[in-house]
C-alpha cells in the first residue's frame, strides 16, 4: 500500500514567511477541518455589495473564486437559505460558510522521483533539477512532482512548510534549487531571497543581438488578458522585479542570430527573465509562451538554465555557491550556434 504524508496542517500560519514568497500560487488558503463552519454577521457597511465581494473582505484567506465555487455548491447560506453568487445583500445577514479543502490541501503521496543532489547537510539539500520536472503540485500537476520526490526521499519534510520548497523554477527551466530541511533554515533562507541577497545566475540563449550588457527595471503583474501568462505591467498589483544581463557569446540558429546571456536577479518574479528579455525584443530560444511562436520547433523548451546558486548557510553563516553544468540538451544547442561555453 501506498504511504501519505499529509503535510504541516498549519503551513500557512506556521510560516507566514514562506507563503509571501510563493505569491503566485492560486490557492494559498488556510487549512480549515471539512467540519469546520464560519458564522458571519454583517453591519450596514455591507449593504448593497455583492455577496462574494462581501466574503472575500471578511475571510481574505480564502481566494474570491474559490469563496464563489462553495456558494455554488450550497456550502454558503444567507440566513439559512442557499446563498447565490451574484446577490445582493443588505447588511443585516448571518451567513454560514462550510470551507473545503481544496485538491492542493489533500495528502501528498511520496513517489520516486529522480533528483541530482548537489549538496546535503542536517539544514538543506541544494538539487539540480532537470528540464520538465514540476517543482510544486498544482492544476494538471498533483504527482510526479519535486514535492513528491522530496516526501519520498525524505519523509521528514512532511513537517516543513511546503515540504521545505522556498523558491521554484519553471518547470522547463533546468538547474540549481535549494531546499531547507527545518524550518529554522526555511525561515531564514526565504528571508535571504526577500532581502535580495541570494545570488542567482542563469544562463539564457535569445533571439537576436542583445547589447553587451544592460539592466532591466520592469514591473510584472499577470497578464490582463492571458491568465496564464506574466507581463510587464504598470499595474498596481504588479511587483517590482530587476535583472541583470551580460552578453557572454554571439551565433547563429537556423539562419538566425542568436546570443548566450548571463542573467543575475535581484528579485524572483513567475518568469521573471522570459518575460523581461521578451519586453525588450529578445525572446528566450524555445520558449513557447513568450517566444517567437514560428520558432518554437527549434528547441523543445526556453532556453534558460540556473547555473549557479549563492547564499549564507542559514545555520554557520558561512558563505556557499554552488555550480551547475550546462545540461546536455542546451549544451548541444549552443554547439548548433556555434557558441562556446565560457570558461
Amino acid at each position: 500500500m501506498d504511504t501519505v504524508v499529509k503535510l504541516n496542517p498549519d503551513f500557512s500560519m506556521s510560516n507566514p514567511v514562506v507563503d509571501e514568497v510563493f505569491e503566485d500560487i492560486d490557492e494559498l488558503d488556510t487549512v480549515l477541518p471539512e467540519s469546520s463552519t464560519i458564522s458571519l454577521k454583517l453591519g450596514p457597511e455591507s449593504c448593497g455589495v455583492r455577496l462574494d465581494k462581501v466574503l472575500s473582505g471578511l475571510l481574505p484567506q480564502y481566494s474570491r473564486g474559490r469563496l464563489q465555487q462553495w456558494i455554488e455548491e450550497g456550502l454558503v447560506t444567507v440566513d439559512g437559505a442557499p446563498a447565490k453568487v451574484r446577490a445582493t445583500v443588505y447588511g443585516d445577514e448571518t451567513i454560514l460558510v462550510q470551507p473545503q479543502m481544496s485538491q492542493s490541501e489533500q495528502p501528498y503521496l511520496p513517489e520516486p522521483v529522480a533528483l541530482d543532489v548537489v549538496y546535503e547537510d542536517a539544514d538543506l539539500i541544494v538539487i539540480n533539477k532537470v528540464a520538465g520536472l514540476v517543482v510544486h503540485p498544482g492544476a494538471g500537476n498533483w504527482t510526479g512532482t519535486l514535492l513528491n520526490g522530496l516526501l519520498h526521499r525524505w519523509p521528514e519534510l512532511a513537517g516543513i512548510p511546503r515540504a521545505g520548497i522556498v523558491h521554484r523554477l519553471d518547470k522547463d527551466t533546468s538547474g540549481l534549487m535549494v531546499i531547507a530541511k527545518t524550518l529554522l533554515a526555511q525561515t531564514d533562507l526565504v528571508r535571504q531571497l526577500q532581502d535580495r541577497s541570494v545570488q542567482r545566475e542563469y544562463l539564457a540563449l535569445v533571439w537576436g543581438q542583445p547589447v553587451s550588457n544592460g539592466r532591466i527595471e520592469a514591473a510584472i503583474g499577470r497578464h490582463p488578458r492571458e491568465r496564464v501568462k506574466m507581463a510587464v505591467s504598470t499595474s498596481p498589483q504588479a511587483k517590482p522585479a530587476i535583472t541583470h544581463y551580460q552578453k557572454l557569446g554571439m551565433g547563429m540558429l537556423d539562419g538566425r542570430p542568436v546570443a548566450l546571456l548571463l542573467c543575475k536577479l535581484e528579485t524572483g518574479r513567475t518568469h521573471q527573465i522570459r518575460v523581461h528579455m521578451q519586453s525588450i525584443g529578445f525572446p528566450l530560444v524555445g520558449d513557447g509562451v513568450y517566444g517567437k511562436q514560428h520558432l518554437v520547433s527549434v528547441f523543445p523548451r526556453q532556453a534558460l538554465h540556473a547555473q549557479r546558486l549563492g547564499l549564507l548557510h542559514p545555520v554557520s553563516d558561512l558563505e556557499c555557491a554552488w555550480v551547475a553544468p550546462v545540461p546536455e540538451d542546451m549544451h548541444g544547442l549552443l554547439l548548433r550556434a556555434g557558441i562556446a561555453l565560457p570558461e
